[in-house]
Formats: structure tokens, C-alpha cells, sequence
């Protein structure tokens, strides 16, 4: 088919790669397909990566975040939150999945691993977008890629990468084997049944036990100071200009209704469509007015400050306003003084001047304001004398829980080492993919363990689960009959080798990353 290709069509010049393509590759998202040696940024200036000396340009770093950014934006159908990105940590992912194709590929030559044109083809012909009834088309392949601005030799060279990587990848994938120990182990955690024995320990029930000296306090104020900050506050003097005041002495004239109403055109709409200017003409004038007499104030609020600012005299431009001048006492921004509730970008502007400075004017839905800040009071830590309360509190329940986990560790210990100790029994269980215990409740990491072990077995730490903190130890395991694991061995064993694949392949590519001399540009990757 290639051959075919370059026959009937010459290509075209090419810069960028489709989501489209790059999310229906069967292998990987992360291709490459900048400039530069291997197709990895080679060239000079800046760069994203270097892996054994190897360049990743910002170029291709950026192309494949916002590729994978793009397919979560799809998946989600809307733009991803940025508090959601941050968590999805797409920044990194994108550079991983960049370093992982690059030591893949280099791997690749070294296992003699190559790509034919049929391999190429075969993957060209497959891919549903290029193909009509179920079958490749010419046409269609052509004018996908010219409505991408794409060349035939240009996406079949990146595709060419895409084979290789899926090829090396699934030789790796092909080494792993599920022996019959592997099947034997999965077929008796999904089927033996285990009666756990524990001992707990919440915050809550070692909270007594609690007793802090004078030092312990005040090294937990030293430690957590920022628990115990005061607020930065702010008292003010202000002007408020209302601007109703000037609405009676403004007017408009029949030319500024006329554009007031084409202008909000949409505020005119009544139940048999727009309404005529005449019949809403004295509500649009009211409306014209009240706007005209907003900006106006506005204006004069603004002369009168900018001609005064360097006076620092509030008292003088609420004469030339004609306006009193209001005062609070300080106040921090989560508990503004009583006149400014609600008035978020007033107190926004207080907390950004400084004492004695003037600042405005601020337009809110209650007029504008002038304002001038009297006193600041930076944020800062009491003394644990005027604290003592509050730090008690904290450190007594900060205490509380390391205690807990102490405890804990000490029955986990005393647990595994065979040691006589009351416990509580959970009861036969069988194993539950989501990590269902009965008593302890749902603790995956609980179940992995305990289902790896044998009576009188015990996992050498605790487990968190909730708020409390559990050591546990196998009672009992009523083992499951050897015969039905015989019949059902093989069954297994595919089923388990999917898993154990990529598992194989994760390891692969941790071993190549442990043997790389791997530099990043933690700048570019860093959540800002």
C-alpha cells in the first residue's frame, strides 16, 4: 500500500499532528513528531528532557501535553479544571510517556527489532478513520490528511515510530509467563476463606494518655506556626459617592435613548418579541439616566482622587464631593467591619495599600468608594501565653495520633512475632477486589497482604483505615480444593497474563530508567 501511496500522490508539507490520529494509535499517545535526531528535539537551545545526552524539546513536550490534555478534555467534555490537571499531574505524564518512548526506542535497536512497509501499511489500512464499508480508501486517507494539512510521508515516517514502539513493547509483553506457583497463589486468594484477629487504635481512644510538658507546647507552636497566625488587618476612612445622588440633576438626550436602547436591545423583550422603543421609552430614558449618572459620578469620584492622591487628604476630597468620610476599626478580610460586608473588592483594594495611602475609586453595586488606609496590622503569631488554648488543643490531638500509630506498631510487631495479645476476630471472609473486611471495613492494602499468608502469619506494619489504625494477624485460612484449581489452572492463566504483561513491561521500563542518565527541566513540569 505504501508503494501505492507514493505512486498516486505526491505530499504534502506537514507541522502538526492530529488528535484525532494520536488518540485511535493503538499503542501509545505519546508519539513524537518534532524535529531533530530519532524525531526527538535534537537541536540546540532549550529543552524539556535529556536522556543519555539525547535531547526532548520543549517543542515536542508541549505537543504531547496538549495532546493528552486535549483526550482528557474529550473524555470529560469540557476544559479540565485546573485544580483537576494539577491532581492528574498531565504535566508530568506527558514527560514520562516522552522519556519511556525515547529509552524504548533506542532499546529497540539493540534487540534488533525493525519495522517493514507492510507493517507500516497494515497498521495505515487498519485504522478507522482512513477507511469506508470497513475498508481502507484511498480518497479518504488522502483527504483526511490534506484536511490536517498533513503529508503521506510525513505521518507514515511517524507512524513507522509507532510501530516500532508497539512492537518492542509487546516483545517485552511476550517474555512474560504466568508459571503454575503464580496461578496457584491467584487461585487461592480468590478462593480460600481467612478469619483475621486485630487490635485497634484511634486518636480518640489514646487521647487520655496524652500529657504535654511547657516545651512540648511551644515546640508545636514553633513547628506549626502558621495553625496560630492572626489575620493582616486593616482600618480604613472612606468616602462612599452614591451615584442616584446625580441622577436627578443628569439628562439624556433623544439621541443617547435611541443608542441606549440598540445597545441593550435584549432588555426590551416582551412576549411577542422586541418592544418598541415607544412603548418602553420612559423605561429606557430611567435606564439611560441611571447609567449616564453611574459614569458620571465615576468620573468625578476619579478627578477628585487622582488631583488629591499625593496630599493624602481624605477629609479634603469629601469636601470637594460633597460626601462625610466613613471610619471602621480594624478589621482582617473574613470578618470585615460592618459597613463593608459584602464589599469584596473594597476590601480586596484596603489590603493592598499601604498606611496613610489613598486608593480608588471602586465601583460596586453600592456606589463608589474613595478609601484611605489608617492603620495595618500585619499577620503574626501570639505568644503562646495569649494561645495556650488553642495550641493545647492542636498538639494534644496531633500527639493523639502519633500515639495511635506507636501503639499500633508495637501490636504489629507483638502480633507477628507469635505474641499473646487481646484481640478482636473479623470472622470468615472471602477475598474482595475492593478490599472489604468484615469489622475493619474496606482496606485494600489489608486484604493484599493478609491473603499472602498462612495461619499465625502476620504483616509486620499496621494499616490505616478511616482514623484508626489496625495490626492484624491470619487466625484461621480455610484453604480451597486443590482439585478445582487443577481443572481450572489454564483458564487462570490467560486470565491472569494480560496483568503480569504489563506488569513485565512497567519493570522493563523502570529498569531502563534506572540505567539512563535522565535530566529535567523541573521548571517546565512544575504546577504553578
Amino acid at each position: 500500500m505504501l508503494s501505492l501511496i507514493r505512486r498516486k500522490k505526491q505530499s504534502f508539507v506537514v507541522k502538526f499532528v492530529f488528535i484525532i490520529i494520536v488518540l485511535s494509535f493503538v499503542g501509545t499517545i505519546f508519539l513524537v513528531w518534532g524535529q531533530g535526531s530519532d524525531g526527538l528535539g535534537g537541536g540546540k537551545g532549550a529543552y524539556a528532557a535529556k536522556v543519555n545526552g539525547t535531547r526532548i524539546s520543549i517543542q515536542d513536550y508541549q505537543n504531547a501535553y496538549g495532546r493528552i490534555k486535549d483526550m482528557y478534555q474529550q473524555i470529560y467534555g469540557q476544559s479540565i479544571p485546573p485544580e483537576m490537571e494539577k491532581m492528574l499531574n498531565l504535566k508530568k505524564v506527558a514527560l514520562d510517556g516522552l522519556i519511556d518512548n525515547l529509552l524504548a526506542m533506542k532499546e529497540a535497536k539493540s534487540l534488533g527489532i525493525k519495522v517493514s512497509k507492510d507493517d507500516i501499511s497494515n497498521s495505515i489500512e487498519a485504522m478507522p478513520m482512513f477507511q469506508k464499508n470497513g475498508k481502507f480508501d484511498f480518497d479518504q486517507y488522502q483527504q483526511v490528511l490534506r484536511s490536517n494539512r498533513m503529508t503521506a510521508k510525513d505521518f507514515e515516517e511517524g507512524q513507522e515510530s509507532e510501530v516500532l514502539l508497539k512492537k518492542v513493547r509487546q516483545s517485552v509483553r511476550d517474555k512474560a509467563v504466568v508459571t503454575d506457583a503464580d496461578a496457584l497463589a491467584q487461585y487461592k486468594k480468590e478462593n480460600d476463606k481467612l478469619e483475621l484477629e486485630y487490635v485497634a487504635y484511634a486518636p480518640s481512644d489514646v487521647a487520655a494518655e496524652v500529657k504535654l510538658s511547657e516545651a512540648d507546647l511551644n515546640g508545636y507552636l514553633q513547628k506549626n506556626p502558621n495553625e496560630f497566625k492572626t489575620a493582616e488587618k486593616v482600618a480604613l476612612s472612606y468616602v462612599l459617592l452614591d451615584p442616584s445622588s446625580m441622577a436627578a440633576k443628569t439628562t439624556v438626550t433623544e439621541e443617547e435613548i435611541q443608542t441606549f436602547y440598540q445597545k441593550n436591545i435584549d432588555r426590551w423583550q416582551g412576549k411577542d418579541g422586541i418592544q418598541p422603543l415607544a412603548d418602553v421609552k420612559e423605561k429606557v430614558k430611567a435606564d439611560a439616566i441611571k447609567q449616564k449618572a453611574a459614569k458620571l459620578a465615576f468620573e468625578q469620584a476619579a478627578d477628585a482622587l487622582y488631583k488629591n492622591i499625593k496630599t493624602g487628604d481624605l477629609n479634603l476630597i469629601a469636601g470637594l464631593l460633597k460626601q462625610k468620610v466613613h471610619e471602621t476599626a480594624l478589621f482582617a478580610a473574613d470578618a470585615p467591619a460592618p459597613g463593608l460586608a459584602g464589599e469584596t473588592a473594597v476590601i480586596k483594594k484596603a489590603l493592598e495599600l499601604k498606611q496613610g495611602e489613598l486608593g480608588g475609586p471602586v465601583d460596586t453595586a453600592k456606589g463608589i468608594y474613595i478609601l484611605k488606609v489608617k492603620e495595618r496590622k500585619a499577620s503574626s503569631v501570639p505568644a503562646l501565653a495569649e494561645i495556650r488554648g488553642a495550641v493545647e488543643a492542636k498538639a494534644k490531638s496531633a500527639r493523639a495520633i502519633e500515639l495511635a500509630k506507636e501503639k499500633a506498631d508495637d501490636a504489629a510487631k507483638r502480633l507477628s512475632a507469635k505474641a499473646a495479645l487481646k484481640t478482636q476476630l473479623t470472622g470468615s471472609f472471602g477475598f474482595s477486589a475492593k478490599g472489604e473486611i468484615p469489622k475493619i471495613g474496606v482496606s485494600p492494602e489489608i486484604v493484599d497482604a493478609v491473603f499472602k499468608l498462612s495461619a499465625g502469619q502476620a504483616p509486620a506494619t499496621p494499616f490505616k483505615v478511616g482514623n484508626r489504625w489496625y495490626a492484624v494477624r491470619v487466625k484461621s485460612r480455610i484453604e480451597a480444593p486443590k482439585a478445582q484449581f487443577d481443572a481450572t489452572k489454564e483458564e487462570l492463566k490467560k486470565k491472569m497474563l494480560p496483568k503480569k504483561q504489563e506488569e513485565a513491561l512497567a519493570q522493563w521500563i523502570k529498569g531502563l530508567r534506572e540505567k539512563a542518565k535522565i535530566e529535567i527541566n523541573q521548571a517546565l513540569i512544575a504546577d504553578k
